[in-house]
Parts: C-alpha cells; structure tokens; sequence
C-alpha cells in the first residue's frame, strides 16, 4: 500500500480534519473504531456555540465543589469514589477560574468560534444533503432575573467579542416558543446560535461525503504509532494490519491519550460525562433548541426526537455510564413539559475530551515532525470541528494560519 496521510479518530473533529486534508489533494484514510456517527458528538446538544467562550471554571468555582459532591441531582455532579484521583485535574481547572483568564480563555476561544459558519461551509457543499444546519438561533431561559443577573458580564463579554446576544421577557419567549408559553419569564435569543439536524446524520453524512470524494475510512482500533528518525512511520491496527504513513493526524478524542508517549506530551485530558435523552414522538413541537440554564440541560429538536442534555459529571477516566443522571433530567423536563410523551425514549453519554482550561490542543508533536494533534475540545467539538480541520490542514502543509494558534499549544501544560 502506497504511503498516506492517516487521520486517527473519525468523530466531528477527525473526520473534519480528513475532509480538509482531502481538499490539500491528499489521499487521506481515515481510522476509527465505530460506526460513522457514532461518536461523543452523537451525544452532544448539537449547537454551534459560537458564543460559548466561556470556561466552566467561572469565579467561585471552589465553593461549589462541595455541592456537587453531595447534591447527584444537579446539572453539575461530581463522583465522590473519583475525587482522589481528580484532584490533580480540579486544581489546575480551578487555577483558571481568575477574572483575568476568563478573559482571556474566551478572547482566544472567539478568535476560532467566529469562524465556524465559514469553514464548515465548503464541507457541506459536498454533501448530497445540504441542510444539515438548520436556521433557528437558540434560546437560554432562567428561572429568576438573579440567574439572568449572575450572567451579566459574561453576556457583557460575549457581546464585547462581536457576539449577539438579546435580552427577552416573558412575551417574546412565548411568542417564540409556544410550548414554553408562561413557564419563563426571563432569557436571552442567542441569534448566532444554530442547531445540527441530527448529531448522528451530521457525522455520517460528512463521512459519506469524504468517502465519495476517495477517501478510505478504515473501521478498527490503532494499536500504536509506528516511528523512526523522529517521523511517524506507520500504525498498527488492532487487527494487526500495519499501514504507513506520510503524515499523521491523532484527533481521537479521549482515545488520543493512548498515544501521548509516542506523541511526546503530557497533557492532562480528562473525559467528563455528558448525558443525553432522546424523546422519540414526544408529542411538543419545539421551533428551537432552548437551553435551561438553571436546570442545566436543554431541549434539543432533532430529526430523530427531541433530545434533552446536557448536565455534566465528572467521573474520572474508564467510569461506566450513570444511566440515573439521565433518568433526572427527563423528569425535571416532565415538569417543565407535562404533555411529553416519554414512553420511547433512548439514553446516551458522550464522555467529552475537556482541559483543564476548556480549550482544545491544535499543534505539532514536538517528538514526531510529521504528526499534528488534536484533541480536548469539551463541548465545543461539534462547533470547532470544521475550524479545527482548516487549522490541521495549515499545520501539515506548513502554512501559517490566519488565526494564532499559540494559544492551543499542547506546551501550555
């Protein structure tokens, strides 16, 4: 088999990367263990957040810790069997949380989430299906005006940053969204917002595109990175396959940490579990996903049900589904919903790749000169897939991007 550049890891980011290797006329095979689709990004709210910029460690973060240990019913828990061995990872997230570098963390998220619309554009357009985004902004809605108050600077921020967020009141949320007539009286209209028509189909169909224009998506496990002379020579497949390569690209998600030897890093990347819903024939027509800031999940409308998400845990590595947590956010959204039909529902759980800091890496391996590396987008996977792959695609070609990318060094830890 002639040499080629590998991309590792087929989910939104990986298979993004392959497409824009593909458009450097790259013949690129693409490796991942799953079905197309079926990936952390399945699981997600399925929002381009352009304007989630701001880190999960906000100021008076510490405190809080506590309550997540105690209250399992929260839209933010934390396992108690897990802290001792999350300690390490807390600490440097809780470093983050200073005014100064949530500032910062969200100035240098903006510079890429500005983009998303135009970098995933070019992928679409080689789509047979060319409406995998669908037109609606989001909603946020908050039980009290004090929830809405404790907002203010980071909408203050978002809005400093060129991002649109307008204020709405109990008429304008009804107006918007009937089912949810009477229930809010505070939210915001995130207009630059948008929802994928499905999580799964998304992935899939980009997948299906990169394909049909030569591609080779392999489906199996990468044993090991193959190297000599400081290059990534080849990699072996659990099948024992070996294929070589001209370039590598390791953007495998939580998996990427298998090969942070050969890589040459050490990066402290955790896989924080995200649990999902899906309402098949829920019997509420929802015209936008609207997200429940107190309760900490979201309605979700997609082609295969209205999936509802997005409550956090913290579980430390190799944790097994807590299928309960699930479980409580559709009782919480029966009350705000009475009418839902939850008779045919399915659970799921992405367990998202975060830093400590809430920002990706995008970078070269400082041991292998042919491998660049992406991994640790938290939940904003789905949103930075198409920008991450432009920036994978400069960095092999050894381009200089238009962005800086400094600040997404795996160095930085």
């Amino acid at each position: 088999m002639a040499p080629s550049t590998v991309v590792i890891g087929g989910g939104i980011v990986g298979v993004c990367c392959a497409l824009y290797l593909q458009r450097e006329g790259m013949h690129v095979t693409l490796v991942d263990p799953a079905e197309p689709g079926d990936s952390t990004a399945k699981w997600s709210c399925g929002q381009m957040a352009v304007s989630e910029i701001i880190p999960l460690s906000k100021p008076g973060i510490l405190k809080k810790v506590p309550g997540w240990m105690l209250d399992q019913k929260g839209p933010l828990a934390l396992r108690p069997t897990a802290v001792p061995k999350l300690l390490p990872w807390m600490f440097r997230f809780m470093a983050n949380a200073r005014r100064s570098r949530i500032e910062m963390i969200a100035e240098e998220l903006s510079s890429l989430t500005s983009k998303v619309y135009d970098d995933y554009q070019p992928l679409i357009d080689k789509c047979d299906d060319k409406d995998l985004i669908g037109s609606q902004p989001t909603l946020e809605v908050f039980d009290t005006r004090s929830g809405l108050e404790d907002e203010q600077a980071y909408i203050a921020l978002r809005q400093e940053l060129g991002f649109k967020v307008e204020l709405l009141g109990s008429t304008e949320i009804s107006d918007l969204e009937p089912a949810l007539a009477g229930k809010f009286s505070h939210g915001l209209l995130l207009s630059d917002w948008r929802t994928v028509r499905d999580t799964e189909g998304f992935i899939a169909e980009l997948t299906k595109s990169f394909i049909s224009q030569g591609g080779v998506r392999i489906k199996d496990t990468v044993q090991d990175i193959q190297t000599g002379q400081g290059m990534a020579t080849g990699i072996t497949l659990g099948s024992g396959r070996s294929i070589p390569v001209e370039q590598l690209v390791v953007a495998a998600g939580n998996g990427s940490k298998r090969f942070f030897g050969a890589l040459g890093v050490k990066v402290p990347l955790m896989g924080i579990g995200g649990y999902q819903v899906v309402v098949r024939n829920g019997g509420v027509d929802l015209k936008h996903s609207t997200v429940y800031a107190d309760g900490g999940f979201g309605f979700i409308p997609m082609t295969r049900g209205l999936q509802i998400g997005g409550t956090i845990e913290f579980a430390g590595d190799n944790a097994s589904p807590n299928y309960d947590r699930a479980k409580i956010i559709l009782e919480k959204a029966k009350r705000i919903i009475p009418s839902l039909d939850t008779s045919d529902v399915e659970f799921g759980v992405g367990f998202r790749p975060f830093l400590p800091d809430t920002k990706p890496v995008i970078d070269k391996s400082p041991k292998l000169n042919n491998v660049a590396m992406t991994f640790g987008h938290g939940q904003l996977g789905l949103t930075l897939g198409a920008t991450t792959g432009r920036l994978i695609a400069d960095l092999v070609q050894g381009r200089k991007s238009a962005e800086d990318i400094t600040p997404f060094r795996a160095s930085r830890f």
